[in-house]
């Protein structure tokens, strides 16, 4: 199965706070809010939504192809993806910017507090899927700049191929409408339980209208697990034990990647959804959304520890695993990782 993502490319530079959000804020000054954190550690990592989808899925040997703009500072960031096997031919460079930015700040309970700068996303529009070729059995359309998220999936409607919709950071500056006429039609939509409830506040669908127009809906909730809805079913995937809790940047970008690996080989709903847990906790235990690494046999041992697949997850096997990773070059420049000591 050839599945287009498409989305943000960013750099991610990721805070920790070694405190509480919650404690310094006050509830009674919210209109008047003025906070500055200090943080102890800091650290330029590789990140963007279509390319975390597509690095998770390179691990469990599914290549994929992504589709976005970048700025002149992409270089050696594509050379990165092309290592991994991901084709980076449909990776469009803008002249004169830089490539989009996250600034993510995680406190003690994992609590986030983030911004991002679009750079050359904004371009993303000047794209189209009409002229991809060859055409993608499957595109994703995921965190992006809005006028090319309504773009790819206007495009694939047309052109009849089926697209999974993931909103999700999106949510928070699209109208209702705008919701529902890209839900409409997609085979898939992938949201965490927050930007559920976002969602159907501001459409006034419930799960039972969204699933009329969708036809398969999966809620991620965090270390409650996840829900897949179908018309007909409904399957809660547990959450997997962590070894540790690193980070939680990248962790529902992985879990996309692990079902669509899984789904790539016609596995069932529960399967695939399980396979994206796993691959998420993997995230969650490193910093950094392309810094964790398996083998295709080193996950499956894993999962087997958790649940039984009845071989179903060999397929996995016969897949070339990437080569292990040498130390990241992200201590290195342009990519510094800085850690301050505490003050």
């Amino acid at each position: 199965m050839d599945i287009l993502l498409t989305g943000s490319i960013a750099y991610d530079y990721l805070m920790t706070f070694p405190g509480h959000f919650k404690e310094q804020i006050l509830p009674e000054r919210l209109e008047a809010i003025s906070l500055s954190f200090l943080v102890d550690s800091m650290t330029r990592q590789r990140g963007g939504v279509a390319p975390n989808i597509a690095y998770t899925m390179a691990l469990l040997g599914k290549r994929s192809r992504v589709m976005a703009t970048v700025g002149e500072d992409f270089d050696e960031y594509r050379q990165w993806l092309e290592e991994k096997g991901i084709d980076t031919s449909l990776i469009k460079t803008i002249r004169g910017v830089f490539t989009a930015s996250f600034f993510a700040t995680t406190d003690r309970a994992n609590a986030q507090i983030a911004s991002f700068y679009p750079g050359a996303m904004a371009f993303a529009a000047t794209q189209s899927i009409r002229e991809v070729s060859p055409r993608p059995d499957m595109v994703v359309i995921s965190p992006n700049a809005p006028d090319a998220m309504k773009n790819f999936a206007a495009e694939c409607r047309a052109l009849d191929i089926p697209y999974l919709y993931d909103p999700s950071q999106q949510v928070l500056r699209l109208e209702g409408h705008e919701l529902a006429r890209d839900m409409e039609g997609a085979y898939f939509l992938f949201v965490n339980d927050y930007e559920f409830g976002l969602i159907t506040r501001k459409t006034g669908w419930d799960l039972k209208h969204i699933l009329q127009h969708v036809k398969v809906v999966v809620v991620t909730r965090g270390k409650e697990g996840a829900n897949i809805y179908t018309a007909d079913e409904e399957y809660f995937i547990p959450p997997i034990p962590e070894r540790q809790v690193v980070d939680p940047t990248g962790v529902g970008d992985a879990f996309r990647g692990g079902f669509l690996a899984a789904y790539s080989h016609h596995l069932d709903w529960e399967t695939c959804g399980k396979v994206g847990a796993l691959a998420a906790v993997y995230c969650l235990e490193q910093q950094g959304t392309q810094n964790h690494f398996y083998t295709p046999q080193e996950f499956v041992t894993r999962f087997r520890q958790h649940f039984d697949d009845g071989g179903r997850l060999d397929v996995f096997l016969q897949n070339t695993p990437l080569k292990p990773q040498q130390p990241s070059p992200i201590a290195q420049e342009p990519y510094e990782s800085v850690r301050h000591q505490r003050y």
